[in-house]
């Protein structure tokens, strides 16, 4: 099922964001939680990430020699202003480097699913064959809470940790007993909480960070911007061709080596998305070489081949970026 409800968050939402700061003097650990607040108020009220908060307090450039030093730090109002608009930078920079995705789960999604009848049976009888481990026909109230956890954001199903009130819907509805339910009785119950959970978040939104990776060319401009390491990539691709890849072309030796350690390159994975598997063969599709049967490149030519392809990639990236389920790249 598709997820109308994900939103990319790549610093651009931060862009026009107030940063005034009144008259007096700001502690730098005020500034930055005025920063985390209004970032927040432009990232569907999300809070950020200890992660995203420490890589952009890296970011950040302070005549102070470390974060504790600078928390505690005392600026007059105009130099609070300056950092503050510094720190927001900051936060912008790291999400346009690594977005975050997110769902906003305000119950459309689970509308979708209880409008189609055909849709929520095939659901329901999913679901309940999973959780009958005993193949008895017959499963626990209970574990309808283990329904909703599979159902997942994907399904618009926020987590218990995130949404509370998931636990008030489920002894409203009794689901927290043992009584023994038939797959009807299982799709009623699942019905009425799914109902009530629709109502709820259309009330009040959640917002989930998803375990989804947004490739989009950025990991690989900085490696096209550093020479050094843009040799030693071509380097270990000659090395490839000269250790006995007889019978392969230039194109295919350097797109071998690209799938291999696409992740460390800034490449998506091949085997993560259909998407990427088309971007592969529209780059390499598209590139035209000096190569002719029966001869091969020498190692400036193969370089500048190398280079070249990157280049295409880092710019249909950046055009097009691939999201990569980072659950399922986990699982392999």
């Amino acid at each position: 099922m598709s997820d109308p409800t994900l939103q990319v968050l790549d610093g651009t939402q931060l862009t026009g964001l107030d940063l005034s700061l009144g008259d007096g003097s700001f502690t730098g650990a005020q500034i930055i939680d005025i920063a985390h607040s209004r970032a927040s108020s432009s990232l569907f009220r999300l809070s950020l990430p200890d992660s995203l908060k420490a890589s952009a307090l890296t970011r950040l450039r302070t005549p102070d020699a470390d974060a504790d030093a600078f928390r505690s730090a005392v600026y007059a109002s105009d130099k609070a202003s300056d950092v503050l608009r510094d720190y927001i930078t900051a936060v912008a920079d790291e999400l346009k480097e690594n977005p975050l995705v997110v769902s906003i789960l305000d119950g459309s999604t689970l509308r979708l699913l209880l409008k189609d009848e055909d849709d929520f049976a095939m659901l329901a009888e999913s679901l309940f064959t999973e959780l009958d481990d005993e193949d008895e026909g017959k499963i626990s109230k209970s574990e309808i809470r283990n329904a909703l956890v599979q159902m997942g954001a994907e399904m618009g199903v926020p987590p218990f940790s995130e949404f509370p009130k998931l636990n008030d819907l489920l002894r409203k509805h009794g689901a927290d007993g043992e009584e023994k339910l038939g797959q009807a009785q299982f799709a009623q119950l699942l019905q009425s909480v799914m109902q009530d959970l629709e109502e709820e978040l259309s009330k009040e939104n959640v917002v989930v960070i998803r375990n989804i990776q947004v490739v989009n060319g950025s990991k690989l401009r900085k490696l096209l911007a550093n020479e050094q390491e843009l040799n030693t990539v071509v380097e270990k691709v000659f090395r490839e061709r000269v250790d006995g890849r007889d019978g392969l072309r230039s194109t295919e030796i350097i797109r071998s080596y690209l799938e291999k350690n696409a992740k460390e390159l800034g490449l998506p994975l091949v085997q993560a998305e259909v998407a990427a598997v088309l971007l592969y063969d529209a780059v390499f599709d598209d590139i035209v070489t000096k190569e002719k049967d029966g001869t091969e490149l020498d190692k400036e030519e193969l370089g500048k081949l190398v280079k070249d392809i990157l280049q295409k990639f880092a710019e249909q990236l950046e055009a097009n970026p691939v999201q990569q389920d980072l659950s399922y790249i986990e699982e392999e």
